[in-house]
Formats: C-alpha cells, sequence, structure tokens
C-alpha cells in the first residue's frame, strides 16, 4: 500500500514580492506641482532666472563705493591709466608690490583688469558703471547655472546629434532660482570689491562646463573624451585663479564629477569589498579606465603647475595677518583653535540656512573667541556635524545611485570652494566673511532642492503611487494597476511604480509585461536590487533559468544581504534539479534572516523529497529552535518523522500544528496518513473525512481514503 504525502507548494513570490521599500522618485516628479511646465523649456527657464537675479540686486546700481572699495578701486594706482598694464601682474588685489612684506598676497590681475576697464569707460571713479558690471555678472552667473544643476541633478545623456538631455530640468530651474535670490550674496553683488568672486564664479563655472563637454553619449563612458576640453577646462580653472585664488577648487569638483558620473564609483562598495577582503577591488573598472587615469594625471598636474606658478609669484611667503584678522588662529591651544573653526564653519552654513545676521565685516571681536567646551555656543558644531555626518551617510549608503550622486556632488559644490577659506591649509585674513560663501551656495542650494522634493513627495497626500500602493494592499488589483500605469505614465521614469506594477501583472500570470516592465526597472536604474530579484522569478515563470539566475546575482551583487533573492534562487535551482546549489541558496537566506521560514520549510522537504530523512529532521529541528510557533514548519518537520517510523513524536507535532492552523486541510490529511501507517484507522478515517471537508478536491486524499475504506470493509468482512 502507498500513502501519498500532500505537502505545502511554497510559491517563489509568496513572501518575496512584497511591494519594495517607498524609495526616492524622479527629482523632477517631486515638484511637478512647485514649477509650472510652461517655464521648463531652457530658453524660457534661463530668461526667468536672469530676469529674477538682475530685479533681485537691481537696487544697488547707484550704490557708492564702500568699506573695501575705497583701498581696492578708489586709492588702487593699478586702475589708472599712467600705471603699465604690466604691473597689474606683479601686484595684489590692492595694487601693493607681491614682494613687499606688507603685502596681502590676493593676486587677482583679471580682476583688477576689469576694474581699470570700468574706470577707462566711465571716465574716472563713477561707481553705477562698476555696479551695473557686477549686477550683469550675477544675472549671467545665475543663467549659467541652469545648465550645470541639470549635469549635476541630471548626470550626462545626449540625442542622437550630440545636444545634451536636460533630465531634470524643474530641480535645475529651482536650483538656479534659489541662487539668484539668496540674500547671502549681498556684499559679493553690491560691494563693487565682490567682483573678484562673480569673475571667479563665473570662469570655475565655464571650466566645469568645458570638462563636461569632454564626453559625449556612449556605452563606454569617457571613451570619446577629447584632451582638448579637459586642457580647455584646466585652463579656465586658471583663469578663475586669476581673478580670485579659490577658481583653483574647480579641478576637485572636475575630478569628484569625472570618477562619480562618468566612472561610476561607489565608496560603499569599495569599503565593503576592503572589509571583506575582496579580491576582485584589484579589477575595479574605475582602476582599468585608461581614459579616467589620464584625466586625473592632466587635472592633477594642472593644479600643481598653478599652485607652483602662484608660489612662485607670491614671492617672500605666505601673508602675515594680525590677531585683529583672524583671532582663533593665534589660540596656542589647538583643541580651541579647531573648535572656533569648527564654529565659524556652522555660522558660516547658518548664514546660508538663514541669512539674517548679515555683515559686511566680522572682525574686531564681532565673534568672541570660545574658550573651553563648556561655552553654550559648542551646541551650533554639534549640530553642524550631525547634519553632515547624516548627509554624507547617505551619500554613502545610500541603495538610490541617484541619491548619492546628488548629494555628494552637492557637497563637493559646497564644500570643495570652500576650502581656501576654511583655515585647514593657511591662515586667512578673516573670521566670517560672505563673500566666499557664493560659490559654495551653489552646493547649498542643490542640496536644498534635493530636500525640498523629497519633503514634497512625503508630504503629498494624493499621488498615484500611494493610491496604487493602497489599493494593492487592500486586494484591489485592477484599481491599483489603473493608478500604477497612471504613475508610469506621469513619469516615465518611475523604476518603483514600475516594480509593484510588475508584481501584481505576475502574480496575474500576465508575464510577458511583467518582464517588459522590470527589464526598463532596472535598465533606468541598475542597482535597483528588488526589481533584479522580480525580474529573475518573472523570468523563472517564463522557464528562462539562465536569465533568471543571472537577475538573481545581480540582486545580490548590489544588495549583499539579500535573504528572499537567496531564497527565490534556491527555487530555481530547485527546479532545475541542482539540489546542493538550491540548499546552499536556502542555508544563506536563513544565515541572513534566521526567521526566514520558507526558506527552512523548502530545505526540509527538499531533503525528505531526495531521501535524506536524518538531515532533514535535524535541519527541520534547528528551525524550530529558531521558530518554535511556525505551524508549516512543525508539519514539515511532522511528515519526517513519520516517515522515519516516529510516530509519537510525529503525532504531538502535527496535533500541534493542527491547533495553531486548524483549517489546513493537508495537515488533516497527512495526521490521517500518519495515523494509517501507525494502525490508528478510527483516527485515521476521522482525519481524512476532516480533510476532505475541507477541501473535497484533494485527489491524494480521496485516494488514500478509498485505500482506508476497502481496508475496513476487508477488515470487517473478515471479522465477520
Amino acid at each position: 500500500m502507498h500513502l501519498k504525502l500532500i505537502f505545502n507548494q511554497h510559491n517563489a513570490g509568496a513572501r518575496s514580492w512584497q511591494p519594495a521599500v517607498f524609495k526616492m522618485a524622479e527629482l523632477d516628479a517631486d515638484l511637478v506641482h512647485i514649477v509650472p511646465s510652461s517655464i521648463l523649456p531652457p530658453f524660457w527657464a534661463k530668461l526667468v532666472v536672469g530676469l529674477v537675479s538682475l530685479i533681485c540686486f537691481a537696487r544697488s546700481y547707484d550704490g557708492d563705493f564702500v568699506f573695501d572699495d575705497s583701498e581696492a578701486i578708489v586709492n588702487n594706482k593699478d586702475l589708472q591709466a599712467d600705471t603699465p598694464l604690466g604691473d597689474l601682474w606683479h601686484h595684489d588685489f590692492w595694487g601693493s608690490r607681491l614682494s613687499s612684506n606688507t603685502s596681502h598676497k590676493s593676486y587677482r590681475p583679471l580682476t583688477v583688469l576689469t576694474f581699470r576697464i570700468n574706470y577707462y569707460l566711465s571716465g574716472g571713479f563713477h561707481p553705477m558703471g562698476f555696479h551695473v558690471v557686477n549686477i550683469l555678472l550675477h544675472g549671467g552667473i545665475s543663467v549659467l547655472l541652469v545648465d550645470v544643476f541639470s549635469v549635476l541633478f541630471g548626470g550626462l545623456q545626449y540625442t542622437s546629434k550630440g545636444r545634451r538631455v536636460h533630465l531634470v530640468p524643474r530641480a535645475s530651474l529651482l536650483a538656479a532660482l534659489l541662487f539668484a535670490v539668496h540674500p547671502v550674496h549681498t556684499e559679493c553683488v553690491a560691494g563693487v570689491v565682490g567682483r573678484a568672486d562673480l569673475l571667479c564664479a563665473l570662469f570655475f563655472l565655464l571650466s566645469f562646463l568645458g570638462y563636461c563637454k569632454a564626453f559625449t553619449e556612449s556605452n563606454k563612458e569617457g571613451a570619446h573624451s577629447s584632451t582638448f576640453w579637459v586642457l580647455l577646462s584646466i585652463f579656465l580653472g586658471a583663469v578663475a585663479m586669476l581673478c580670485k585664488e579659490q577658481g583653483i577648487t574647480v579641478l576637485g569638483l572636475n575630478a569628484m564629477f569625472d570618477v562619480l558620473v562618468i566612472g561610476k564609483f561607489s565608496m560603499l562598495e569599495v569599503i565593503q569589498k576592503v572589509l571583506r577582503k575582496d579580491k576582485s577591488l584589484e579589477s575595479t573598472g574605475m582602476l582599468r579606465n585608461g581614459g579616467l587615469l589620464f584625466r586625473m594625471t592632466l587635472l592633477t598636474c594642472g593644479g600643481a603647475s598653478m599652485l607652483y606658478v602662484r608660489w612662485k609669484i607670491m614671492g617672500t611667503g605666505p601673508p602675515a595677518f594680525t590677531e585683529v584678522d583672524n583671532p582663533a588662529s593665534f589660540a596656542d591651544s589647538m583643541l580651541v583653535r579647531a573648535i572656533n573653526y569648527n564654529y565659524y564653519y556652522s555660522l558660516n552654513a547658518w548664514l546660508l540656512l538663514c541669512p539674517w545676521w548679515l555683515c559686511f565685516d566680522w572682525s574686531m571681536g564681532c565673534i568672541p573667541l570660545i574658550k573651553s567646551v563648556g561655552d553654550w555656543r559648542v551646541i551650533a558644531l554639534a549640530a553642524l556635524w550631525l547634519c553632515l555626518i547624516g548627509l554624507i551617510f547617505q551619500a554613502l549608503c545610500s541603495e538610490d545611485s541617484r541619491k548619492r550622486r546628488i548629494l555628494t556632488l552637492g557637497l563637493g559644490f559646497l564644500v570643495i570652494p570652500f576650502l581656501p577659506a576654511s583655515n585647514l591649509f593657511f591662515r586667512v585674513g578673516f573670521v566670517v566673511a560672505e563673500r566666499v560663501l557664493y560659490l559654495p551656495s551653489a552646493g547649498y542650494c542643490m542640496l536644498l532642492t534635493f530636500g525640498f522634493g523629497a519633503l514634497s513627495r512625503h508630504t503629498k497626500k494624493k499621488v498615484h503611487y500611494n493610491i496604487g500602493k493602497n489599493l494593492a494592499d487592500k486586494g484591489n488589483q485592477t484599481a491599483a494597476i489603473r493608478y500604477y500605469r497612471e504613475a508610469v505614465r506621469l513619469n516615465p521614469k518611475y523604476v518603483h511604480a514600475m516594480n509593484n506594477l510588475g508584481n501584481i501583472l505576475k502574480e496575474r500570470n500576465e508575464l510577458q509585461e511583467a518582464e517588459e516592465l522590470l527589464s526598463l526597472a532596472v535598465q533606468i536604474q541598475p542597482d535597483f536590487a528588488a526589481a533584479w530579484m522580480n525580474l529573475g522569478i518573472v523570468q523563472n515563470s517564463l522557464k528562462r533559468f539562465e536569465a533568471a539566475e543571472q537577475s538573481y546575482w545581480t540582486a545580490i551583487k548590489h544588495r549583499r544581504k539579500y535573504p528572499d533573492c537567496y531564497y527565490n534562487l534556491g527555487r530555481l535551482y530547485a527546479d532545475l534539479n541542482r539540489h546542493m546549489d538550491a540548499l546552499n541558496a536556502w542555508r544563506n537566506a536563513t544565515m541572513l534572516k534566521p526567521e526566514h521560514s520558507l526558506a527552512w520549510n523548502n530545505m526540509i522537504i527538499l531533503l525528505d523529497n531526495t531521501g535524506n530523512l536524518a538531515q532533514a529532521e535535524a535541519v527541520g529541528r534547528e528551525a524550530l529552535e529558531l521558530i518554535p510557533n511556525d505551524h508549516s514548519l512543525m508539519f514539515s518537520l511532522a511528515n519526517v518523522l513519520g516517515k522515519s517510523q516516529k510516530y509519537k513524536e510525529s503525532e504531538a507535532l502535527f496535533l500541534k500544528a493542527i491547533k495553531a492552523n486548524p483549517n489546513a486541510a493537508s495537515y488533516h490529511g497527512n495526521l490521517a496518513v500518519l495515523y494509517h501507517r501507525w494502525g490508528h484507522l478510527d483516527l485515521a478515517k476521522k482525519h481524512y473525512e476532516i480533510s476532505l471537508q475541507l477541501d473535497p478536491m484533494a485527489a491524494g486524499t480521496q485516494e488514500n481514503y478509498g485505500l482506508l475504506r476497502r481496508k475496513l470493509e476487508q477488515m470487517q468482512k473478515k471479522d465477520g
């Protein structure tokens, strides 16, 4: 007599096909209700930004020469015609010889040259012409930032005709508008000497955009890089440096952009490989990218040459400042210096966040020294570094590659141009100076726009994605599909809506469309691990086993600790009769997630089906120790114990499983099989009948019950 056991079938998607964790949507989609579509075309966007920037600072056109203007312009003989032009290259910003011990070493000959041209065109020291040039420069820089932000937010993609595609018009427009109107720019625009910062920013941005020109749309990033554009970018960086010293920092930003966007470098991946001592680190694609290494060499050589020439021009060494200029730098204690420098950083951050305390001169004791950690102002340091650490953590560890890129580039644009004013490399002649925030404020505006988009996303009450998700959670798949489709229509790059829509279509056996959606999602966001796993599930259902295996491993590559993916990989191997691979995959799932009941169950069932009863029993006992109240594990282990003729223990587990889940027909059916084998025929009859009441169509139970009835009839005839 052969009795058939009935096993629970664990669908590959039963638990792993839950909607993915909600992540950042496409940035522009978050701003769709904020920025009207009518001004999104590049020309109109730039026109709006230019007009807003001019209107915002137009009132300063009739101002006088104020504060440092008197020394840098009115009393500067380099502006007058009787001073040879050649002297500009040997004098500092204030007209003193660089070789003088009293020189501040501020070498900005191109800025002074523009002052001289202003003086010539105005016919003397008439401030209106000087102010108008500053206002126009700020307007031009704000317009230029529309393109810069478009690259920073959206990356580099080109049409077949070589034109760069503006992927994030709303985000770039909003960030440029924030920059155009930021009050912290008042000193740079309204004060004539701020032209040094304006000209530096202009050539800084041109250098960055020139560097971006070195790349065209290609499957091999950087393969068509142009040495000419890299060299031109370095030249423009040198021009920016001749306007103001911080211009050299554009080379650092260019290098960061190249590594992150073109080289697709992930610091998180490298750290993980170092911690695991992964040998594949040695073959990292970036290290083998000859084009990238060549460009880094050009940038390094260019920067070193600029610094060397700058140092030679300074002649007598760095400038000598007094304690009045920068009191913290003269403190005896390194701790006091560090605390005060960091406090200055927090003040600069506050001026960007809340420009309420604007001041043309922060020296002469405006900011008293912090002399002990007991000073309440230390709280500002802690707040600053908590925010920075949080941003850095997200920039390194976020699973969203776009989020990592935007945060890292935003922080880079905020920090790198500020480094020359940070006191880290040399002493500066001021405590806080709003003019040095002109370029870093672009990074702040980028981060603020990103944060505003994230906030907008989380505060929206009625969005198609969220409605679709809620409907799907309530089991209304038809309506959920309609809302997910609308979400994808409104934002064709909404990978999370594609992923969840693909999940529902898979469950409805619409496998071809599900595969298309999930394939598109991973094409848009190659590190979207959940979509890779779900694509593997669909491919497995389509019997495309090799593609499914590759998709699962790609998901695991992007999310190392992914127990659900290991579980589904095990399902694939089981379908292919690769039993050892299946067991290893399920073991990995349980190591990463000890409470992964499905993986434990499938290990028990596979070992049972292949005749490894002792090993199946050991795995079952191990699983129940970890998940003692899981009735499906009790059921699986009870089946194994019954086959091993450990009837009493098997019976106890079956009854415990039935108590936890009394309406499971297979539980009653297999307990009946146990009693049938054990010889407790009345109990077997009872549970067969209960099982058939719960599931009348269970063929195996019907067959077993028929065998039992015939046996009982034979026994009755024999007794009679």
